[in-house]
């Protein structure tokens, strides 16, 4: 469990509240290094670059058949669910109108077993997040956009989730001791949510508010926060992050990753990581603009305490923070460079990581030249 390890110092106890000023201190101090795993070596066949003893392989092309199935343009968020012996890697699909997700199954020795759609027909679904009772939320990054809620397996039909809000859906994190869901919203002055279903594990119903602090402001407040209600989630003429005069405003939503009591997520606009202390209701920074982390995007975490953020733009890294704040690359993708790292997910058993260039060498808008990799290798915790 994360359990806030990212920014404690050696001397605190697992069961100490953490305090602004250790929060903001641990995130001035994050420095660039060598991480645990080593430096980069030079790029392999598939034009990855990663330290000694990984490798890696490209499991899906945009038009091109994987599993029997066409794989999507503009691959974005991603998550893995378990399947008997092996698992199923889910991705989204952000192009407008001709969106949706699909998913691909592997076997437990890692080999393709199939693929197929599983939301098909929506528009520019950019990330999203994995529910504790294995389903996958595809977020919708338009204007009076949708949270559908899709089976990973195939077996049943995909269905929006309008309780969640009608805005310009980021990414989705589940926080299961306190049964809300986390929600950003990618939006220059957006904010940041939480959904309260009516029954856990049903998301038809509930009520959504958003983070609030004394003053409102465009990311201004750490420190105490409190949640409000909105009071109309889906009206057509007052945007959602216009209805609480106290909401909080962030530059560009982006990814969101919840664990043991800590829900990160990150902010485009101003290359921040920001941690919402979800045990002391206290919002904090993680980590803040600078080298080496630029066009923070997509962020995901594992057992051992590391978050691994994905760059939109920058120079195609996935780095990888660690618990002691050392910031380093854990992968780079060269020849990409108008393309962005989406979707990184790791398989149920922590042993591989799953992502994509959107829009591949050619960085083309249309995203025609998606391509899916899986990197291999000792992944610590």
């Amino acid at each position: 469990m994360l359990r806030r390890t990212l920014l404690r110092t050696g001397g605190l106890t697992a069961g100490a509240a953490l305090t602004g000023s250790l929060w903001r201190g641990a995130a001035c101090a994050a420095a660039r290094g060598t991480g645990p795993y080593g430096p980069l070596r030079a790029p392999d066949a598939n034009g990855v670059a990663l330290p000694e003893g990984f490798t890696s392989r490209i499991v899906a092309r945009t038009g091109r058949r994987v599993g029997g199935t066409l794989w999507h343009a503009a691959p974005d968020g991603g998550a893995c669910f378990p399947d008997g012996a092996g698992w199923i890697y889910v991705s989204n699909s952000e192009i407008p109108l001709l969106g949706g997700a699909s998913a691909i199954r592997f076997g437990a020795g890692g080999e393709i077993r199939g693929a197929y759609r599983i939301l098909s027909g929506a528009n520019l679904n950019c990330a999203g997040g994995r529910t504790p009772w294995n389903t996958w939320l595809s977020c919708e990054e338009v204007l009076r956009g949708r949270v559908f809620e899709c089976d990973p397996y195939g077996e049943r039909a995909a269905m929006p989730r309008l309780a969640m809000g009608r805005f310009k859906h980021e990414a989705a994190a589940c926080d299961p001791d306190r049964q809300v869901v986390y929600l950003t919203e990618d939006e220059p002055d957006g904010c940041f949510y939480r959904f309260r279903p009516d029954v856990w594990g049903d998301l038809t119903a509930g009520r959504l508010e958003v983070l609030c602090g004394s003053g409102g402001g465009r990311g201004a407040a750490t420190g105490p926060v409190t949640w409000e209600r909105v009071p109309n989630p889906a009206a057509p003429l007052k945007a959602t992050r216009h209805q609480v005069g106290a909401a909080l405003h962030f530059s560009g939503g982006e990814g969101c990753h919840y664990d043991g009591g800590v829900c990160f997520f990150t902010t485009k606009g101003d290359d921040r990581v920001w941690a919402y202390d979800a045990e002391n209701g206290r919002l904090e920074v993680a980590y803040d603009a600078g080298s080496p982390l630029t066009g923070v995007d997509n962020i995901t975490g594992t057992p051992a305490g590391d978050l691994y953020v994905a760059e939109d733009g920058g120079n195609m890294e996935i780095n990888l923070i660690t618990p002691d704040r050392l910031v380093s690359p854990f992968l780079r993708v060269d020849g990409h460079a108008g393309s962005e790292v989406t979707g990184p997910a790791f398989s149920p058993d922590g042993r591989r990581l799953y992502f994509s260039s959107q829009r591949g060498a050619r960085g083309d808008s249309a995203g025609t030249d998606g391509v899916t990799y899986e990197v291999t290798g000792p992944f610590r915790g």
